[in-house]
């Protein structure tokens, strides 16, 4: 997903060879949004940051367990070979208000421990 390259590209430059599309960099996205949300950046100013974040978070799930993404008047799931659908874009928010993880919740749509 386009959302997802433009993020990678707009994180540090040291921070880009880690998000390799591993769950382990999820981790690492997480503590980017952590402290983007400490340091009181308003959403409007990362919004399409976030956006990305959470494409990049919906593309590990993709990669990692043959899902596919879904979009319907501008929202956009991952489904899961099981049939579950997950809201990455969303999560990518709520992390950015304190309450989610693109960690846990790729490591639930996953079905395994990251």
């Amino acid at each position: 997903m386009r959302w997802a390259a433009e993020a990678v590209a707009a994180v540090p430059e040291g921070m880009r060879p880690r998000l390799d599309h591993s769950a382990q960099s999820l981790w690492r996205v997480d503590r980017l949004i952590e402290d983007l949300r400490r340091e009181g950046t308003p959403y409007a100013a990362v919004e399409g940051l976030l956006r990305g974040l959470g494409a990049y978070a919906g593309e590990v799930i993709v990669r990692r367990t043959g899902a596919e993404w879904w979009s319907s008047g501008g929202d956009h799931w991952v489904r899961t070979p099981d049939g579950r659908l997950w809201e990455p874009l969303d999560e990518a928010r709520r992390c950015h208000a304190g309450h989610g993880s693109l960690r846990l919740l790729c490591r639930d749509a996953m079905g395994r421990g990251l």
